[in-house]
């Protein structure tokens, strides 16, 4: 979390304050420094043992939180829409 703070600062304080000649290398430097990111983090990722059967638990834990709030919104939403929203929907039916 730390770093990703540290680059969304970066890129505000680049994007004021340095000039626009210079707004090209900003962005180059700024597309370098996230390659970076992600390769460090895999090659961290990558070298902790067990990391397949953590990815696979991680992977269904993301599903779940993906699906239930989804789920969870249309079952809520659906009926208030239908509720709420009953003489916009009858104007769209004619």
């Amino acid at each position: 979390m730390d770093v990703i703070l540290i680059m969304c600062i970066g890129v505000l304080v680049g994007a004021k304050w340095f000039p626009e000649r210079h707004q090209k290398k900003l962005s180059l430097l700024q597309l370098l420094t996230t390659l970076c990111l992600i390769f460090s983090m895999g090659v961290m990722l990558g070298s902790r043992e067990g990391f397949i059967e953590e990815i696979t638990t991680l992977g269904w834990e993301s599903f779940l939180f993906f699906l239930l709030p989804t789920v969870g919104s249309v079952l809520v939403v659906y009926p208030l829409t239908r509720i709420f929203m009953k003489e916009h929907i009858k104007k769209k039916e004619e």
